[in-house]
C-alpha cells in the first residue's frame, strides 16, 4: 500500500524519483526492522515450540502410567487434589480427541484467515491491534511514523495538502488511522487547521500533535513532519527491542509455570499417601 501510494504521488507530481527512493529507503528500514525481529525471537520460538512438544508429550503419555495408582488411592477413599484431577482430565482428553482437536485447530486457522482477508474484517482487526498491550502502542507508532513521512514528501514536493492527505491515509497501514485522517481531510475542506481534527481522533500522540501544530504556525509543515517520523521510528524501535528481549523471559516463565504444575499434580498424591502411610 505505501509503495503503491507513493509511485500514485511520484506520478501525479512529477516527483518519481524521489518517492521511489524514499519508499526503497522506507522498505529497506522495514526489512531490517522484520530481520532484527525474526533473528531476536528464533530462540523464545525454540523455546516454546520445546515446551509445548514436552508439555504434550508428558500429558499424553506419562501421565496415564499414574492412572492406576490414582485409581487405587481413591479407591481407598483418599480422594485426589484437584491439580491432579484437572492433570488427569486432560491426559484423558488429549488421548481420546487428540487428532480431532488438531482437525478443528486447522480448519479454525483456515477460516480465521479466510475471515482476515476480508474487507469488513480488517477494521475490525486493526482496531483489535492498537488494543493490544505493549504491542498496540509499537504497532500505531509504525503507522503514524508512516503517515508523517508520506505526507511530508508529499507536502516538500508541492502536492496540495488535501491530496496529500488522501494519499498518505492509504499508506498509514491501519484502517483505524486511515479513517481519522479522510475526517480531518473533511474538516480541513471546510477552513479548519490540520492539528485540531487530527488531535480529536486521539490516535496521533500529543507530542507529535504539537510539533505539527508549531510546524503549522511556522510555515515548515513538510520537514517537520520527516524529524517527527524519522524520531517515531527511532523510539518505536527501541520500543520492539524492548518488548523481544522480555518476551525470552516471558517465555520461560510461562513454560516453567506449565512443568511445575504437571509435576505437582503428579506428585502430590505421592506425598500425600506417604503421610498417611506414616
Amino acid at each position: 500500500e505505501l509503495t503503491v501510494s507513493m509511485v500514485r504521488a511520484g506520478s501525479e507530481g512529477a516527483f518519481l524519483e524521489d518517492a521511489l527512493k524514499r519508499t526503497s529507503d522506507f522498505l529497506e528500514l522495514q526489512e531490517e526492522l522484520k530481520g532484527r525481529m525474526v533473528s531476536a525471537m528464533a530462540y523464545p520460538a525454540f523455546l516454546a515450540v520445546a515446551g509445548f512438544c514436552v508439555t504434550v508429550f508428558l500429558i499424553v503419555f506419562f501421565v496415564p502410567k499414574f492412572a492406576e495408582l490414582f485409581s487405587r488411592l481413591e479407591e481407598q477413599g483418599g480422594g485426589l487434589p484437584i491439580a491432579t484431577v484437572v492433570l488427569l482430565g486432560m491426559s484423558d482428553g488429549l488421548s481420546r480427541y487428540g487428532l480431532f482437536l488438531i482437525g478443528v485447530a486447522v480448519a479454525a486457522i483456515a477460516w480465521g484467515r479466510r475471515w482476515a482477508a476480508a474487507e469488513k474484517s480488517r477494521m475490525l482487526i486493526d482496531r483489535w491491534k492498537l488494543k493490544i498491550p505493549v504491542a498496540g502502542k509499537i504497532y500505531l507508532g509504525f503507522a503514524v511514523s508512516r503517515f508523517c513521512r508520506v505526507l511530508g514528501t508529499l507536502l516538500k514536493n508541492g502536492v496540495s495538502l488535501l491530496r496529500a492527505l488522501e494519499i498518505s491515509s492509504d499508506s498509514a497501514g491501519n484502517r483505524v488511522l486511515a479513517e481519522a485522517i479522510r475526517a480531518s481531510a473533511e474538516n480541513i475542506s471546510s477552513g479548519e487547521t490540520l492539528s485540531r481534527p487530527l488531535a480529536a481522533c486521539g490516535l496521533i500522540p500529543r507530542p507529535v500533535m504539537a510539533m505539527i501544530s508549531v510546524a503549522e504556525e511556522s510555515n515548515n509543515l513538510d520537514a517537520v513532519l520527516i524529524n517527527v517520523a524519522d524520531g517515531i521510528d527511532r523510539t518505536t524501535s527501541r520500543q520492539l527491542d524492548i518488548m523481544v528481549r522480555l518476551a525470552e523471559p516471558a517465555l520461560l516463565m510461562v513454560m516453567g509455570g506449565v512443568i511445575l504444575f504437571v509435576l505437582v499434580a503428579l506428585l502430590l498424591p505421592v506425598f500425600e499417601m506417604s503421610a498417611n502411610m506414616s
